[in-house]
């Protein structure tokens, strides 16, 4: 077995800083773009105006039904599009990668038999995706609690730092889906694939459930639905959501460690 503490996590996070760079910088651009916009377009009306000019059934596509409030706008520009984009790509990415896209490289095999267990790969990869998903989460929040008195944006700070959680939870899910279904199949892309399409139906069962009032059960399976179905900048933490957000994404990084500690791998 390796003695040096962490080695995966470690290595993860060193090969990618730069890339990590890149998605602060784009999670930095989004908020720094849209929300100093908020007090000439939403302040004054003007915004309210522009959405009850779009056709309602788009609205509650949307989740714009209440953006013409600083917390209303700040999920349906960021939390609830840009960032949830940002977020979920890079955790797609991320997990899909650490297991699969080594396995296809070879580097995989090669550290297995340096005395780097498969429980432990697993677990370490999955430590580096959360980690990284966490600091995007963490400079969102500082950077909308910074811009929350500028921008007019009347946000409690507690209620930033709990969508911040949200939106860590769901891409985290994302995250953890690919990591195991890229463990089980060795595939990248299907792996790739698995993350965004749990992100993806979420989205759009929730999407459905906001037009038809029959398939309101759809919340109950939708992950966007468990992050923001009871509108955390408004009204606080969700702990029912965060708990099958976030207790989800462990049953699946759970299941990716007992699933390669038992396939064959393929260098």
């Amino acid at each position: 077995m390796s003695t040096e503490v962490l080695p995966i996590f470690r290595r993860s996070i060193g090969d990618s800083w730069r890339s990590l760079l890149g998605w602060s910088l784009g999670v930095a651009a989004a908020l720094f773009l849209y929300l100093p916009l908020f007090p000439s377009i939403g302040g004054n009306g003007e915004m309210q105006q522009i959405i009850d000019s779009m056709p309602p059934e788009l609205t509650k596509t949307l989740g714009y039904e209440q953006i013409a409030s600083g917390p209303g706008y700040t999920q349906g520009t960021f939390f609830g599009l840009l960032g949830f984009l940002l977020l979920v790509i890079a955790a797609t990415s991320w997990g899909s990668g650490a297991i699969a896209g080594a396995e296809e490289s070879g580097k995989l095999e090669l550290t297995l038999a340096h005395g780097v267990g498969r429980a432990q790969y697993a677990i370490e990869s999955a430590l580096s995706v959360l980690v990284r998903l966490a600091w995007l989460g963490l400079l969102a929040a500082l950077i909308v609690l910074a811009l929350n008195e500028s921008a007019e944006l009347h946000i409690e700070p507690a209620n930033i730092f709990a969508t911040s959680a949200a939106l860590v939870g769901v891409a985290f899910l994302a995250g953890a889906t690919a990591l195991l279904v890229g463990a089980a199949t060795g595939r990248r892309v299907l792996g790739t694939a698995a993350g965004a399409g749990i992100a993806v139906l979420g989205y759009v069962f929730n999407a459905i459930a906001n037009q038809v009032s029959d398939a309101e059960w759809l919340r109950a399976i939708s992950p966007y639905s468990w992050a923001y179905r009871e509108q955390p900048l408004t009204e606080g933490a969700d702990w029912g959501g965060l708990t099958l957000l976030w207790g989800l994404a462990l049953v699946f990084v759970i299941g990716a460690t007992l699933v390669l500690r038992h396939r064959d791998i393929t260098g």
